[in-house]
């Protein structure tokens, strides 16, 4: 196991001061949005020290600059918080969603990275990014946030296209076309050789998209040919392969902390004709491997839609190159863990936290699910490249949230 040296030349240069932090106690059911506490000082914890047990510590809410509230074209709204914690770095909280002319609905409660876990095709080195993520922030320039707020430096909030909501014909008549759009939360954190773009992008449709974009510069790590690709003039030198193990905290309320039920959903009848669907709700902790159709929700027992159907959010984590590591690393056997909250279960692997067990793997252990929080994890493997010469061009990988009858009909 390895640690990257994690600390920016900002950083040594003006001394171990984390980024500005904002108060990072967990959130309080929405509406309103409003608070007169002001933020601690710079340097000061952003996370929350309760006891590792079931039990949330007192609600703390946002103020600006750590408020975001935009409204995008369509009429939905997007309201959250966001932190700079030492350890998790950018992290997202009290996430409420508003379908035009409709009430609000929580959706998350927070969300962060846990895990960037790089093992090398050669077996070593394996490398565990994330455990001082806050530390290695970069200040954004204003190139870096095009059309966009930079907020306390690190965080850029703005918005941009995603292309067709939708479009559909009508004959005699115009087009039924719309442009969907997102706001977008995203910062960017120095680690070893890699920049890391971590973002979160919130469309006008209430679907969420967590992903990172690695860029910055390959290590330099020569192998023999049957663990690396040709960089450079000739086959004489050849670059390390290696992938990148993400893992995302999902800490769930659907319209609120109560009633939340996590389902799995699959498809039989491969090979044949018809299609049947089966539904596996997980009433204890449990992991599971991603199969072709399978999906996720996290469904509220008791809160419906305007078509007396249950509201929820799908999790899809189909792009998965599905990395399983040995034995010590068993971590990596499943593509999402559902465990029951714990305040000290911070990170995938190798958490701070003595309290608790050092990985996820070892949370999932079966205990009853009373408040379920999701671990998502995405493998990409980097086969490099003559393009990724310096600078690397951005690689990105990820999964998308999409809200599952929020709303009786198209939000727009």
């Amino acid at each position: 196991m390895f640690l990257r040296l994690t600390l920016s030349c900002a950083l040594l240069a003006g001394g171990l001061a984390a980024p500005p932090s904002a108060p990072g106690a967990p959130i309080p059911p929405l509406p309103p949005l409003t608070s007169s506490s002001a933020p601690p000082p710079s340097g000061a914890p952003a996370e929350a020290t309760a006891p590792g047990t079931g039990a949330r510590p007192p609600a703390a809410p946002c103020n600006a600059p750590y408020r975001v509230d935009k409204t995008l074209p369509n009429g939905a709204r997007w309201q959250l918080c966001w932190e700079m914690r030492n350890v998790e770095g950018l992290t997202l909280t009290r996430i409420v969603y508003t379908p035009r002319g409709q009430r609000p609905i929580t959706v998350l409660r927070s969300t962060s990275l846990a895990q960037i876990h790089v093992p090398y095709d050669k077996g070593q080195p394996r490398y565990h990014d994330i455990g001082s993520l806050g530390y290695t922030a970069i200040p954004l320039r204003a190139a870096d946030c095009p059309l966009g707020e930079r907020r306390e430096q690190f965080v850029c909030v703005t918005t941009r296209a995603r292309g067709h909501a939708h479009l559909k014909s009508v004959p005699d008549q115009l087009n039924m076309t719309a442009q969907g759009r997102d706001l977008v939360v995203f910062a960017a954190f120095q680690v070893g050789w890699y920049t890391y773009l971590a973002e979160w992008a919130f469309s006008d449709d209430g679907a969420i998209t967590p992903r990172v974009g690695a860029t910055g510069s390959l290590a330099g790590f020569a192998t023999t040919p049957e663990h690396g690709w040709p960089i450079g003039v000739g086959d004489s030198g050849f670059e390390a392969s290696h992938t990148h193990n993400i893992f995302w905290r999902l800490d769930f309320d659907v319209a609120g902390r109560a009633d939340d039920v996590v389902e799995q959903y699959d498809f039989s009848g491969s090979g044949t004709a018809s299609r049947k669907i089966e539904r596996t709700a997980f009433a204890a902790e449990a992991r599971a491997v991603s199969r072709p159709m399978r999906w996720w929700r996290v469904v509220d027992r008791k809160v419906r839609n305007a078509d007396g159907h249950r509201v929820s959010w799908e999790i899809n984590n189909s792009d998965s190159a599905q990395y399983r590591g040995p034995a010590d690393e068993a971590f990596t056997r499943a593509d999402l863990y559902v465990t029951d909250y714990r305040s000290c279960e911070r990170l995938a692997t190798v958490n701070p936290a003595p309290r608790c067990a050092r990985s996820v793997d070892r949370y999932a252990n079966g205990e009853r699910l009373a408040d379920p929080v999701l671990w998502v994890n995405v493998g990409y493997h980097h086969v490099p490249r003559d393009e990724d010469a310096d600078p690397m061009p951005s690689h990105w990988q990820g999964f998308r949230i999409t809200p599952r009858d929020v709303t009786a009909r198209n939000p727009y």
